[in-house]
This record gives C-alpha cells, sequence and structure tokens, in this order.
C-alpha cells in the first residue's frame, strides 16, 4: 500500500478532536531511507535505524496533515516503499458548540444588499486554514476559483443573467458543498456593477491595485 494510502487510513481512525500525531515511518532500503529524509525534511523529521520519526499537527503551529500527505506523496512517486504507523496522538479540549456561520446562507445576505440591477460581481471567499485549499479548490471547481486573495482563499466571478461567471445558483449549490464538509469559510463581494451590456466581451475587467484579477 503507498505511504499516501497508509496516511489516508491512520488519519480516518484518528479521533475526530485529534490535535497531533506521532508517526514512525520504516524503510529497510538505507538509499530510499535517506532519500526519504530529504523529501521529509520540512517535518523536521528524527531517524532511528530503520526508522523515521514525524509530527503532524492540526494546532496550526506546526506541519500540518495536508502538507504530510504531500511530502508522502512525493514519496510514493519516486518508488519508495515503507510502512507507515501511528505511535500515539493526541486531542484537543473540547470547545464549547459555537454555531459556525453557513457560507451558503452568508451568500444570500450578500446578494440580499445588491440592487435587482445588478449584473456582475467580484467575490472573494476566505478560508480558516490553508489544509483546506486543495479539497476547497475542488469543490468550488464550477465557479472558477483563482488564488490569490493575500491568505487561504480563492477569488471567483458570478453573472447575474449572461456573461463570464458562475450563475448565483451555482455559487450557492459549491457554498453548501463547502458547508457540508465542514469547510469554514467567510464569502463577501468585493466588486458589483448593475446593468451592463458587454459588447464583443463575455464581461467586465476587474482591477484591484491597479491589476488586473
Amino acid at each position: 500500500m503507498r505511504l499516501v494510502e497508509q496516511w489516508n487510513a491512520i488519519e480516518r481512525g484518528l479521533d475526530p478532536r485529534w490535535k497531533d500525531a506521532r508517526l514512525v515511518l520504516t524503510i529497510a532500503d538505507d538509499a530510499q531511507r535517506r532519500r526519504a529524509l530529504a523529501l521529509l525534511a520540512p517535518a523536521g523529521p528524527g531517524r532511528t535505524g530503520k526508522t523515521i520519526r514525524i509530527e503532524t499537527t492540526r494546532s496550526g503551529t506546526g506541519v500540518g496533515p495536508e502538507a504530510i500527505r504531500r511530502m508522502l506523496r512525493r514519496i510514493d512517486d519516486e518508488g519508495i516503499r515503507g510502512t507507515l504507523e501511528l505511535v500515539s496522538s493526541t486531542e484537543a479540549p473540547t470547545a464549547p458548540a459555537i454555531p459556525r456561520a453557513s457560507a451558503a446562507a452568508a451568500w444570500d445576505a450578500e446578494l440580499a444588499r445588491l440592487p435587482a440591477d445588478w449584473s456582475d460581481l467580484l467575490c472573494e471567499l476566505e478560508l480558516t486554514s490553508s489544509d483546506h485549499i486543495e479539497r476547497g479548490a475542488l469543490l468550488l471547481a464550477p465557479l472558477n476559483p483563482i488564488q490569490g486573495t493575500g491568505g487561504p482563499g480563492f477569488r471567483f466571478r458570478c453573472a447575474h443573467t449572461f456573461g463570464y461567471g458562475a450563475a448565483p445558483g451555482m455559487v450557492r449549490r459549491c457554498l453548501e458543498r463547502l458547508d457540508a464538509e465542514p469547510i469554514p469559510a467567510v464569502v463577501r463581494i468585493v466588486r458589483a456593477l448593475s446593468d451592463t451590456h458587454p459588447v464583443a466581451t463575455q464581461g467586465p475587467v476587474w482591477y484591484l491595485g491597479g491589476r488586473p484579477v
């Protein structure tokens, strides 16, 4: 089994509240073990005999699980085989339940503030963690999301009736997918135009900071 698949299985078996996980990777071949150590360098691995020790955390102060997944995938891509095992894990203390804002509901609220004749929107969606970028990009794919908000998140365009951009209903369906994961996100409208009539073009060109987006 590939190392990334072993990590996926370990992660699924962790307590939903897990905070830190300590792992040991066993690789029999010396040359492959040295190469794996180099590929795992960003995680600060330790070595004992034929084993490599790594740690991942969801606290935001260390190497996150998605970063570990990417490093293991690189090791797999080089044909290095090994066994990944969980040594121990810790759970985050239970926090009081706080209702999480729905991205889809926030989108409804943003649209409700617009004039009835709005035609084109430039929007931003902010994620709470860079660990959610890859999954978020997949769930938002129909919106043609573009990174570049200055943090973990995306920009996308929305068109009311025609032109370049996703329909508002499609935007809401994609945000519902984020809510269902759940992936916390904040959505906002950055620019809005009303009653535009593009001629020989699919829509307006937006500028932020003097640059087209």
